[in-house]
């Protein structure tokens, strides 16, 4: 058994949620232990794409979320610099016919009322943002508000800034209950972990650290693919999707759907998604999925058909049935934060999350209603009964 330590809180999850939780509970003064069973982004931050969005989201708390985490990031910007390669290129969504438009121009008029920037932009406009889009679009929407970071540096300097004690490679193996049924710790494969707070950041396996705690969250992985091509610097200037991937994000499908979104990169190569699917964790590589990400990609710059792609990786992303991520003290086992079931957002609502869970951490009240995060909203008629 490995030495006991103890401090204020441990978060499980060395992912983007992760480190941002332990970032802002250590400089909100709690004595952080940040512990995962591998490395800092070895799971779904590390093969995600870094984008941090509002676009995609309609009015209500997950915008709400990701409008707070979207100033947030700014500082972040602000005090790391270039080392999180932090880009606030913005995002432009484009409709390819009348109907698509009118659609598009609706759900930005309600996003705008909630405070998202949303610029309506006519075909010449489009062109002028991207010079090689494919012509005969019916219109579009700039998001300047959307950015991107380098997914895993990003993590590794909040973990880094955070301070916190950092395990990696420890297996959380059960989490420790005191008298009454508090938390009061992990147990590892290296030993125990005694804190009177532990927060539940480990994406797609936080329903598995939830049963450790003896309550119920439906966590389960929705996997991706993305392509990622030769360094073409400016080529894509902006994160570009067609107007059906919001769609498809909010879909309760587990059949594979996919749709066109590509973005040019600080270092030059571009990536294409966007794909969807419920596979358990199968690693696969599936060679259907390649070729419908390309064909979407070509649709939209049709320059790419002669782009060589380098490379394709995989992730799964943490997906809840009701598309909000659970945020926020577990009643169910007191002592027990959950930040997790962020599905593909979570790097861009990592700093909200965290920075609202230090609040709570501390007896101070969120910056956003915490409410419709709630963990326990997900629980069995047993676990009602017999708590």
């Amino acid at each position: 058994m490995g030495k006991r330590l103890t401090c204020d809180v441990v978060v499980v999850g060395a992912g983007m949620a992760g480190a941002a939780c332990a970032l802002y509970a250590a400089r909100a003064g709690l004595d952080v232990t940040l512990v995962d069973r591998g490395p800092v982004a070895g799971g779904t931050t590390g093969a995600g794409e870094g984008n941090l969005l509002v676009s995609d989201k309609e009015p209500g708390p997950e915008l709400d979320l990701a409008l707070l985490s979207a100033r947030l990031w700014t500082d972040l910007a602000d005090e790391f610099g270039a080392s999180i390669e932090y880009e606030a290129k913005g995002g432009v969504v484009v409709a390819d016919t009348a109907d698509a438009l009118t659609a598009l121009t609706g759900f930005a008029a309600g996003q705008r009322a909630a405070g998202v920037e949303a610029v309506a932009l006519a075909p010449d406009r489009l062109a002028e943002l991207e010079p090689h889009l494919a012509p005969g679009m019916a219109g579009g929407v700039l998001y300047p508000q959307d950015a991107q970071v380098m997914p895993a540096l990003a993590a590794a300097r909040l973990v880094r800034s955070s301070g916190a004690r950092l395990l990696a490679g420890h297996t959380v193996t059960g989490v420790l209950r005191g008298p009454g049924g508090a938390v009061a710790g992990v147990r590892t494969d290296r030993g125990d972990l005694h804190a009177p707070a532990v927060v539940n950041a480990a994406g797609t396996w936080g329903g598995e650290l939830a049963a450790l705690a003896g309550v119920h969250l439906p966590v389960l992985p929705r996997r991706g693919f993305v392509l990622v091509t030769e360094p073409l610097p400016r080529l894509v200037r902006h994160k570009v999707y067609a107007a059906d991937y919001v769609a498809d994000v909010a879909s309760d499908s587990a059949a594979l759907q996919t749709s066109p979104v590509v973005e040019g990169t600080a270092a030059g190569p571009v990536l294409i998604g966007a794909s969807r699917e419920r596979v358990g964790f199968d690693r696969s590589f599936s060679l259907p999925v390649a070729r419908a990400l390309a064909a979407g990609a070509t649709r939209l710059f049709p320059f790419l058909e002669h782009v060589r792609a380098l490379r394709g990786y995989l992730g799964f992303r943490p997906y809840l049935p009701d598309h909000l991520p659970a945020i926020g003290p577990d009643p169910r086992a007191p002592g027990l934060f959950h930040a997790c079931g962020h599905e593909g957002a979570g790097i861009g609502l990592a700093t909200g999350t965290g920075h609202a869970l230090a609040r709570v951490l501390t007896g101070l009240a969120p910056e956003i209603d915490l409410t419709p995060f709630r963990p326990e909203r997900f629980e069995k008629p047993e676990e009602a009964v017999t708590g």
